[in-house]
C-alpha cells in the first residue's frame, strides 16, 4: 500500500492509522462523522474528523485518483476555487481501487441543501452567476471540467453572494488552451446535468413549479457565452477614443474579477484600432491577503473587500474624532479590537459556528443599514446584533454548520476604548 501526498503533508502522520485495508464502506473508526450538507456522489465518500480538521475520502479506480490528484494541485497552483487535496491512496490490499483525500471545505453547502434551505433572494440567479464564473476560470486556465454539473460543485456565502467551488475533478483534463469545441463540450454537459438536477429540485418540491429547468440550464449556458464574450472578444476602437476605452476595458475586466496578461492594439482597415486581449485569472486574494495582513484575518477576498471599506470608514471617523490622521495599519488594528471582535463575541456561541465569522460581520451590517433605512435613523451596532441573532442568525438552517469551529474565533476580546462606542453610534461603511 503506498501512500502519496502533497507538500506540506504533515495530514499524512494523522490519515495513516485509518484502517486503508478495509474497504471504505465498511470503516467502523471511531474518527467517521457525517456530513449532512455534502453533495450525491457516484462513488462511496466518507468523512473522517483527525487533529481538528475533517478530510473527504473518496474511493475510485487509480487511474482518475491519480488524475484528479493532478488536477486538484493544478487548480491550487492557479489560484481557482477548488477542493484542497492532501493525496492518494493505491496499491490497497485485495485489489481495492485507491482512495482520494481531500480537505473539507468549511463553511460550504451543496446545491441540495441551498434549495432545501435557502437564504436570501434570487436563489437559482446567485447560484448559476457563481456555476458560471468557475467555468469561466477553468477555461481561460486551459482546464476541461468534463462533468459540470451542480452535484460536482460546493457552494460558500461570501458577503452575500455565493462562491463555486470545483469538487469532483475526475473527469478534468489540463491543456495549454482550450478550443471551441472543448468549451462546447463542457457547456452542452452543463446544460444536460443542470436540466436534470433542477428537473429533480422542482419534483421533491424544493423549486417552484413554473421554473423551466431547460429555460435555467439555457441561461446558465448565456450567461456563460456573455462571460466568454466580454473577457475575450476583440473591440474596434476610434482612435481618438483609443486611451478611454482601453482603461474602460480593462476596469471592467478587473470588476470581474480577471487580470489583463497581454494587449495588442492592431490598425483595422476599416478605420480606428483593433484591441486583443489575453485574459487570465487575477492574482488570485488581494483584497484577501490586505486584510489578513492588517488585522491577521483570513477571508474570502468578497468579504475582505467589505471589511476593507468598513476598515476605511472607521478609520475617517477615528481622525475626524481625533483631528489628525490615523495610519491604516493602527486604524486596521483598533478596529479589529473595537469593532469587529466584539461584534463577533457578541454572538451567542451555540450560534457563532452557522456561518463564518466574516459573512456574519457583513450581514449584521447589511442587517443594521436595513434596520437603520426603516427607523429613518441609524440604530447602531448593539441593536443591530441583537436583532441580527434573533430574527436572522437563529434561522439558519443546521445543515450549514461547519464542523470544525475555527480557533481565529475564539478568545474575542471585548472593545477597550471610547472609539468603539462612537463607532457602535456612527453609520459604517454598509451603505
Amino acid at each position: 500500500m503506498r501512500f502519496v501526498f502533497s507538500p506540506p503533508a504533515e495530514a499524512a502522520a494523522d490519515l495513516v492509522t485509518l484502517p486503508w485495508g478495509a474497504p471504505l464502506s465498511q470503516w467502523t473508526d471511531d474518527r467517521i462523522v457525517e456530513i449532512p450538507q455534502h453533495g450525491r456522489s457516484r462513488h462511496v465518500v466518507r468523512f473522517v474528523a483527525e487533529a481538528g480538521r475533517v478530510f473527504a475520502l473518496k474511493e475510485l479506480p487509480e487511474r482518475p485518483a491519480r488524475r484528479e490528484y493532478e488536477v486538484l494541485r493544478r487548480l491550487h497552483e492557479l489560484g481557482i476555487p477548488a477542493v484542497e487535496v492532501i493525496g492518494v491512496v493505491v496499491d490497497r490490499p485485495g485489489a481495492q481501487e485507491a482512495v482520494l483525500v481531500t480537505r473539507f471545505l468549511d463553511y460550504s453547502s451543496s446545491f441540495l441543501a441551498l434549495f432545501a434551505n435557502p437564504r436570501g433572494g434570487q436563489l437559482i440567479d446567485r447560484v448559476m452567476n457563481a456555476q458560471v464564473e468557475l467555468l469561466v476560470r477553468l477555461h481561460l486556465a486551459g482546464i476541461v471540467w468534463g462533468d459540470c454539473s451542480l452535484a460536482n460543485t460546493l457552494f460558500r456565502f461570501d458577503a452575500g453572494t455565493l462562491a463555486a467551488y470545483l469538487v469532483d475533478a475526475e473527469t478534468g483534463e489540463v491543456h495549454e488552451r482550450l478550443t471551441q469545441s472543448q468549451r462546447d463540450h463542457d457547456t452542452d454537459v452543463a446544460y444536460a446535468r443542470v436540466v436534470g438536477e433542477l428537473t429533480d429540485l422542482r419534483e421533491s418540491g424544493s423549486l417552484t413549479q413554473d421554473l423551466d429547468p431547460a429555460l435555467a440550464a439555457a441561461d446558465l449556458v448565456a450567461r456563460y457565452e456573455q462571460l466568454w464574450a466580454e473577457l475575450t472578444s476583440e473591440e474596434v476602437m476610434p482612435r481618438d477614443e483609443q486611451q478611454f476605452r482601453v482603461a474602460e476595458r480593462i476596469r471592467r475586466l478587473q470588476d470581474l474579477g480577471f487580470d489583463v496578461g497581454e494587449m495588442e492594439l492592431v490598425e483595422d482597415p476599416a478605420g480606428g484600432s483593433r484591441l486583443r486581449l489575453t485574459t487570465r485569472v487575477a492574482e488570485p486574494g488581494s483584497c484577501r491577503r490586505a486584510v489578513f495582513t492588517r488585522t491577521g484575518l483570513d477571508v474570502q477576498e468578497k468579504q475582505a473587500r467589505r471589511l476593507l471599506a468598513d476598515i476605511a470608514s472607521y478609520r475617517a471617523a477615528l481622525e475626524q474624532a481625533e483631528d489628525g490622521p490615523v495610519s491604516e495599519t493602527a486604524a486596521a488594528i483598533r478596529w479589529l479590537t473595537e469593532v469587529y471582535q466584539p461584534t463577533i463575541a457578541a454572538i451567542p456561541a451555540h450560534l457563532r459556528s452557522r456561518l463564518d465569522a466574516a459573512e456574519i460581520f457583513h450581514e449584521i451590517l447589511e442587517h443594521r443599514w436595513f434596520l437603520s433605512e426603516a427607523a429613518g435613523r441609524d440604530v447602531g451596532m448593539q441593536a443591530a446584533v441583537r436583532d441580527y441573532v434573533e430574527r436572522v442568525l437563529s434561522a439558519v438552517p443546521g445543515d450549514l454548520v461547519t464542523p470544525t469551529p475555527r480557533i481565529a474565533d475564539r478568545g474575542l476580546s471585548q472593545p477597550s476604548s471610547s472609539a468603539a462606542a462612537a463607532w457602535a453610534r456612527t453609520p459604517s461603511g454598509s451603505g
